[in-house]
């Protein structure tokens, strides 16, 4: 191409670009709706406690314990808040949680030093390039022009990477040896240690033919076994149950509303209902608007929903303790899956590593699924799925998903489109138009647009991938987490990164490439950091209002607020759920969409380093959204005790690597017109081969130091020694000790013989697994209280063989139609429980908790204690 060619394409860019426009368009709808949400939670949080502070009041909630209410007014309350460091969400929410939003506060620090690394460096460099790029695109790679001695350049670019990519490697590695340390710590607390939880194993693929006592005599320490059958009769049985009683309920509570509407209405002398030869409260019962429902949807028989209930109820009932007792006396088929609890954590620790090498397994086909498992985790359905129907279901569902993915880029890429739409139109006549749009609206479809259009465009793909991996075979929620997190990153990076980027990049040198095609890939590298204007938008678009939107949690104020005052509820069951049950965050879905913000910010951190600083203003808003969230709003239902923020660690060296390879094919490019860009080049082909080799290491490093401190008792580092630990019996006190027991032994890895400095650098003293027990002692010091006898007894068979019939919660009322039905409907069904405690009529008719108050949540009768295990 020759410069005049050049020099018109330059100016071609120049007055075409969009870039500036396009971000401030995005940013002041997106500053101003945030600004007006902020404002709406700092006043409605004031006043509607159970949607912005639930967790200061529910008293439910476990081990995740109540979160102190913060007041002092306005500037009192910020104060508060900015002095609660983010270890309290240990103590009150989970070590998921925790790992989480120290998550942001990682990428905020790597953002910044980035910035401070690249920008004083590469904003004068990119800035005097001589490409003749206006706007944003003057601080980016692409304002380098490739002729003359400028390609010298390329050799910042190229040794600040070095800088900035070494210091991210850094910063994963100590982190994820800080996640490693901080996970034995928690699992080997006395509180973490004395969970029957943390002394089960989940093992599949249990032949029929080996007996409860072989799987005692198997592993040393064995205290208790619970062996799974097929339960598909009684979970459809206990599914028509609850069902069938929850119609119930909802029908006797409408039948004592209707009557209670025909009392209101006679009372203020309007047309109601009204039995003349009926004396009691049945006079105000209409006949002919009793409730009812088809047994099939549209074309089943139509019953009266009261009457069915109760006949169907008692004949279910007997059928179902039939066959629980069945399952409970061991007589039901088995599945091939059993749950063996260990006297000790040491004791599970042990078989749980025999399991881990083919050649010290004691039965070849039995498979140990998980360590740490946990009873309401447990996906009951895929016990009975053997190891070759797993693997040919996980092909399945990982070539769907890849097949997603392939589908995907075709939206996608229309969303990228978009962004660059007025390149589109100075190429085709036909959407000329385009460009007689004002500049502020050009800039809005430019730039808010498309990062709408993406964000919607994502919001199903997690809930797909959830289902493929429970379609998959996996056996408990928490390993369907982290595969959903494993695919919905693949996705994230291809969809939201890779085809939007390269789309983008390609739309706008579309022109160029049809008038001469010989040009593309140098067109493609002087193009490709533009693109980096769309994430601009994106950044600023989840900054702002991601995060503003998230504090105001608009979701929960339209169902409990607005909904719930319009709608407040048919049945006392649907209030108490409505006011007591918390949002929880699902990792799968939550991590993958940050990681790969992260992964965008460290790939443009050498072409387009503006970028950075668009990361730190985004990441700092939503690490406050969360922490808030956190401590007040959020429960945490799926435990994967840190394992969802190692995994995403490890994915934050996608960015590393695709940053080393967008450099390295920059350069590549560039030598076709200058050889000075060789050195770059080689620079970065050496770092990209140190980046593979540190992969590889770190791994091996991070699973041999897990399995080190396996067998590290920090006891006698953090001064507790609780017989209730489960680490004191064989006098294991610390490494060398470990060492002297015959079974630990032949299974606990030596020290590592990383080098002092480098352990200095990665694996610092105060992030040693003894730092972090005497820093979680203040809140995991005290062993959990033992869980009664019938609770441990039932803990791991399927909650269908444990479920007792259901509580009915009906609503009392003043002319004693809630206590006929209860009378009438406890004779129908002898040993079903039916109540009408702390449910009444307000004046209007509605039904009303009693128990809404404050604290009153476990006086009601459909509480439900929640057992930590």
């Amino acid at each position: 191409m020759s410069t005049t060619t050049a020099g018109q394409t330059g100016s071609a860019k120049k007055q075409s670009s969009s870039s500036l426009s396009a971000m401030i368009s995005t940013l002041v709808p997106t500053v101003l709706l945030a600004a007006a949400f902020v404002t709406a939670f700092l006043i409605a949080r004031k006043y509607f406690r159970r949607v912005y502070a639930p967790r200061t009041y529910l008293n439910h909630l476990g081990q995740q314990r109540q979160t102190p209410a913060q007041g002092g007014g306005f500037l009192g309350w910020i104060k508060g808040f900015a002095k609660i460091k983010d270890a309290y969400i240990l103590d009150h929410q989970s070590i998921d949680g925790y790992l989480f939003v120290r998550f942001f506060k990682v990428l905020i620090v790597t953002s910044f030093l980035g910035c401070l690394i690249t920008w004083p460096v590469l904003f004068p460099v990119n800035a005097t390039g001589g490409a003749g790029q206006t706007q944003l695109d003057l601080l980016s790679m692409s304002n380098i022009s490739t002729d003359g001695k400028n390609i010298n350049r390329y050799y910042a670019h190229a040794l600040i990477s070095v800088v900035f990519l070494m210091l991210v490697l850094v910063i994963i590695a100590r982190e994820s040896f800080y996640t490693v340390n901080l996970r034995q710590a928690y699992r080997r607390s006395p509180w973490g240690a004395s969970r029957l939880s943390s002394r089960t194993i989940l093992f599949t693929n249990v032949p029929k033919t080996l007996s409860q006592t072989a799987l005692f005599e198997m592993f040393p320490g064995v205290k208790h076994a619970w062996v799974a059958s097929n339960t598909k009769d009684l979970d459809e049985l206990v599914e028509d149950r609850d069902k069938t009683a929850m119609k119930l309920e909802a029908g006797e509570v409408q039948l004592s509303r209707d009557a209670n509407m025909n009392r209101i209405k006679a009372d203020k002398g309007k047309k109601h209902f009204v039995a003349s030869d009926v004396s009691d409260g049945t006079k105000w019962i209409d006949p002919k608007k009793r409730p009812t429902h088809k047994l099939k949807f549209l074309i089943g028989k139509k019953v009266d929903t009261i009457e069915y209930g109760r006949s169907h109820l008692a004949e279910l009932l007997p059928k179902i303790t039939q066959e629980q007792d069945k399952h409970w006396n061991g007589q039901g088929d088995l599945v091939g899956a059993v749950f063996l609890e260990f006297d000790t954590q040491r004791h599970a620790q042990d078989a749980w590593q025999v399991m881990q090498k083919r050649k010290t397994k004691p039965n070849k086909k039995l498979q140990a699924r998980q360590l740490g498992v946990m009873p309401q985790e447990v996906v009951w359905g895929n016990l009975r799925i053997k190891p070759a129907e797993h693997l040919v279901r996980w092909a399945i569902a990982t070539a769907f998903i890849t097949v997603m993915i392939i589908f995907f880029a075709i939206p996608v890429s229309f969303v990228g489109l978009i962004s660059n739409i007025n390149y589109l139109a100075s190429r085709f006549s036909w959407l000329s138009w385009i460009l007689k749009i004002p500049k502020v609206i050009l800039g809005v479809i430019t730039g808010l647009l498309p990062s709408v259009l993406l964000a919607v465009l994502m919001a199903l793909v997690p809930i797909v991938c959830r289902l493929m991996a429970k379609l998959a075979g996996y056996v408990t929620y928490s390993q369907i987490e982290l595969k959903t997190q494993s695919w919905y990153f693949a996705f994230q990076v291809v969809q939201v990164f890779l085809v939007a980027t390269l789309s983008s990049a390609i739309t706008s040198v579309i022109n160029d490439v049809l008038n001469n095609p010989g040009i593309v890939l140098k067109l493609l590298a002087q193009n490709l950091p533009k693109a980096s204007n769309f994430y601009t938008s994106y950044f600023l678009l989840l900054g702002f209002s991601f995060a503003a939107s998230t504090l105001l949690n608009i979701g929960g104020f339209v169902v409990v607020v607005l909904l719930g005052r319009i709608l407040p509820g048919k049945t006392p069951r649907k209030i108490f759920d409505k006011l007591t049950k918390l949002s929880s965050p699902s990792w799968g879905s939550e991590f993958p969409k940050w990681t790969n913000l992260a992964v965008i910010a460290i790939t443009y951190s050498g072409i387009a380093p503006l970028i950075l600083g668009f990361a730190v203003l985004c990441f700092s808003l939503i690490y406050i959204a969360f922490k808030y969230n956190f401590l007040y709003v959020y429960e945490t239902n799926i435990d994967t005790k840190g394992e969802a923020y190692q995994k995403a660690l490890g994915q934050l060296l996608t960015g590393v690597y695709l940053s080393e390879i967008c450099l390295l094919g920059l350069f590549a490019i560039a030598t076709a017109d200058n050889i000075y860009a060789v050195g770059p080049l080689a620079i970065m082909a050496v770092l990209l081969a140190l980046t593979i080799l540190f992969h590889i290491t770190l791994g091996a490093a991070l699973r041999h130091e897990e399995a080190r401190l396996a067998y590290t008792d920090p006891a006698g580092f953090n001064g507790h020694h609780t017989a209730t630990n489960g680490h004191h019996e064989d006098g294991l006190h610390g490494e060398k000790a470990a060492t002297q027991d015959s079974t630990a032994s032949n299974m606990a890895p030596k020290a590592s013989r990383m080098p002092l400095f480098l352990r200095k650098i990665f694996n610092p003293e105060r992030h040693s697994i003894h730092t972090l027990s005497s820093q979680l002692d203040q809140f995991y010091h005290t062993p959990q209280e033992p869980l009664p006898i019938e609770i441990q007894k039932r803990a791991f068979f399927n909650p269908s063989v444990t479920s007792p019939a259901p509580v009915l919660w009906i609503v009392k009322d003043d002319m004693g139609i809630s206590a006929r039905e209860i009378r009438d409907t406890q004779k129908a069904v002898p040993g079903l429980h039916v109540t009408d405690e702390q449910a009444t009529f307000n004046e209007k008719g509605k039904v009303y908790w009693q128990g809404a108050e404050d604290g009153m949540s476990r006086e009601a009768p459909v509480f439900d204690e929640r057992i930590v295990y």
